[in-house]
């Protein structure tokens, strides 16, 4: 891929959904940041709720991960979000507070300041449910103010956050205004070229 990527002069950049913490060892049918980085890739997810939910994937987990990305200088997107239990419950800050600030252990401040958050409230993802332009930027603005408070204010303005959750063509406009998100972590609607382009385009 990166290769196309090259010869074609492609203005994007190649990233990869997930990784090992570890640059070697007995890991069968793990991949490392080290291999990643051969491959040229330039952004890894750590953390997405899938990994969380369905592989275990503890919060030091994810963390050692940001690590491994960043000490392989490519850039880690770290996510974040809280279930629908959580949510009714009243706990969706505290949870999203607790994932970033473990998620950024470890990770300077101007580290911090090029990486990649995204909210992505699990309820949301491949359901056809979307939080309101209002609940992601609530969320959006506390992933924010945890950066300030871990990194500071520099690192905090500097940050893309992003919002993941069923992102469609009919809501990434009112998304994209709240001025918390910068961006958006696109999943099914990836899969379909014209939905996706309508959404890059915007």
């Amino acid at each position: 891929m990166q290769t196309l990527i090259d010869v074609d002069e492609m203005n994007i950049l190649l990233g990869a959904q997930h990784c090992h913490w570890e640059d070697k060892g007995a890991f069968t049918g793990e991949v490392s940041a080290a291999f990643l980085k051969k491959l040229n890739v330039s952004l890894v997810i750590a953390g997405h709720s899938e990994r969380r939910e369905l592989f275990g994937e503890t919060d030091e987990i994810v963390n050692k991960k940001v690590l491994a990305i960043l000490r392989h200088d490519m850039t880690p997107i770290l996510c974040c979000g809280e279930t629908l239990d959580e949510r009714e419950a009243g706990n969706a800050e505290s949870k999203v507070e607790g994932q970033v600030q473990a998620g950024l252990a470890g990770v300077s401040p101007g580290d911090v300041a090029r990486l990649v958050i995204a909210y992505e409230p699990i309820w949301a993802i491949g359901t056809g449910r979307t939080a309101t332009a209002e609940d992601a930027q609530t969320m959006c603005a506390v992933v924010r103010k945890t950066v300030k408070d871990v990194a500071g204010a520099d690192a905090a303005k500097a940050v893309r956050v992003q919002y993941g959750g069923s992102v469609k063509p009919a809501n990434i406009a009112e998304l994209m205004a709240c001025p918390d998100i910068d961006g958006a972590l696109v999943g099914g609607a990836s899969l379909d070229p014209d939905e996706f382009a309508a959404i890059v385009t915007y």
